[in-house]
């Protein structure tokens, strides 16, 4: 466990609320509250040019054990259902916890509300965006964006029902939505995907060569560890493949 320094930023006297970073949460969770070899708890003072132990004391107001008198009594620091809230009168706990200890922003995090905010407001505002693209959006893109997600599926769907489920994946993630709303690639491969699906040009087997299906001749190869249809998409994009796209356009007519 790495060792950390640094200058000890201005101190508020409130409650404080922690978290666990990630996604699991044990119900109980258990992180180190005194220096061992196994599992040092050090704190670079650069003042005094030295590492300095780190105690939790239930009995003590500074978290430096240099500073502890008397006996100590030492408390456990353990996190319920994935946080935990400190009161302002534990002093001692929170100065560990926010200024000294070497897990914090690594095992846990410790709430800000104008940060979460500032977040919230973020996401917000992407939900908004990715909503208005998608009730605006034409079918056929629509159809192309949920297929990344829902599959052959969509082959079976309305329009209405492809506009709702779009509008929800939207509202759900909408980061990626925006992100596969902008990226030409996803429609490309949907539209050789529809292809595929009206008898209009065969995947072999091997998933290794597109043929027509009306006289079985060969239209590209796919190279090797390529997705069929991610590699049918790039291949639109060169002149011969942009000649076989408007065929295939034609058909569909």
């Amino acid at each position: 466990m790495k060792t950390q320094s640094k200058t000890q930023p201005s101190w508020e006297i409130k409650d404080r609320t922690y978290f666990l970073a990630g996604v699991n949460t044990p119900l109980t969770y258990r992180i180190p509250s005194k220096h061992t070899q196994r599992q040092p708890l050090l704190w670079y003072d650069e003042a005094k040019n030295e590492q300095r132990e780190i105690r939790y004391a239930t009995n003590q107001n500074s978290p430096f054990k240099d500073e502890q008198k008397g006996e100590a009594t030492l408390g456990h620091i353990i996190f319920k259902d994935g946080s935990m809230t400190v009161l302002k009168k534990n002093q001692a706990l929170q100065k560990v916890l926010s200024l000294y200890h070497p897990l914090n922003n690594i095992k846990y995090r410790e709430l800000d509300v104008v940060e979460e905010a500032k977040d919230e407001l973020v996401d917000l505002e992407l939900e908004i965006d990715a909503l208005n693209i998608a009730r605006n959006i034409d079918v056929d893109q629509a159809e192309a964006i949920l297929r990344t997600e829902m599959g052959s599926k969509v082959s079976e769907m309305s329009s209405k029902e492809i506009k709702r489920d779009l509008l929800i994946f939207a509202k759900h993630d909408a980061k990626l939505f925006l992100n596969l709303a902008k990226d030409e690639n996803v429609q490309l491969r949907n539209f050789a995907i529809k292809a595929t699906e009206a008898g209009i040009i065969v995947l072999s087997n091997d998933q290794r060569t597109f043929k027509w299906k009306s006289n079985n001749k060969k239209l590209m190869t796919v190279p090797f560890d390529e997705h069929p249809y991610s590699a049918m998409a790039a291949f639109f994009k060169t002149d011969e493949g942009l000649e076989i796209f408007k065929s295939i356009e034609k058909k569909f007519s």
